[in-house]
């Protein structure tokens, strides 16, 4: 499977929770199930040779969650990078997040911290996880960042373009992704990479994330691979 990969595969974990439900367990036994899924979906994805993956591993929005939720979810995610840093080295992974870091405890941005700057030099695949994160909460802060700088007398507003906004945005250093997958059958984006999704195909898939295998991953990109993309452009007549 060499024709037509994507470069950069976007993923909405969702239905963590349904999964828990449909089985008669607490909420956490679905994180759980979702991060074991995750981490098998990184290897396929190694093996299939995609450079770059996002994960929406949780939004602004679910900080309004029960705060026992939340701090299960923390207390995953703690657990998940501490014991998954060795795994993207041997990997060769390099590990970024983006997010508003100030809403998470402080262990925490201290284990992104040292998870990034170990596996900066890494160039095997680059995985993106967005944490406390919020597509219009990173559109503002760009256009706060160019404010602020336009005030200073740093940049005149007729020289703001596209190409330099996007150099605000946290994902400066990414190129935009090309697939957006979305598991649990719902069929929105819900305000993750709203800038970057503008031209990427869509492809939303019945089961719930801890599901995910390797096998719908291959079936997304074979989906991916039938699209005509044109960006906007009119279809060649003939």
């Amino acid at each position: 499977m060499t024709k037509g990969i994507p470069n950069h595969i976007a993923v909405i974990m969702d239905g963590n929770g349904r999964w828990a439900k449909a089985r008669r367990l607490p909420r956490a036994f679905g994180h759980r199930k979702g991060a074991e899924a995750l981490r098998e979906l990184l290897k396929a994805a190694i093996d299939i040779g995609i450079p770059y993956m996002t994960f929406y591993s949780f939004s602004s929005e679910n900080w309004s969650r029960p705060q026992s939720e939340i701090e299960d979810i923390m207390g995953l995610l703690r657990r998940y990078l501490q014991s998954e840093l060795a795994t993207f080295h041997k990997a060769g992974i390099r590990l970024k997040v983006i997010g508003e870091r100030s809403r998470l405890a402080k262990d925490i941005v201290q284990l992104i911290d040292d998870a990034e700057q170990q596996t900066a030099e890494n160039d095997k695949m680059t995985v993106v996880m967005a944490l406390s994160y919020g597509g219009r909460q990173e559109i503002v802060e760009a256009a706060r960042q160019m404010a602020v700088r336009v005030s200073n007398n740093e940049l005149s507003p007729d020289d703001i373009s596209e190409e330099l906004f996007e150099r605000s945005l946290y994902t400066k250093d990414i190129p935009d992704p090309d697939l957006l997958i979305r598991t649990s059958g719902e069929m929105r984006i819900s305000n993750f990479l709203l800038w970057q999704l503008a031209y990427s195909e869509m492809v939303f898939v019945e089961k719930n994330w801890p599901d995910f295998t390797r096998d719908d991953l291959v079936w997304a990109i074979e989906e991916y691979q039938k699209r005509d993309r044109r960006y906007g452009a009119a279809a060649e007549a003939g």
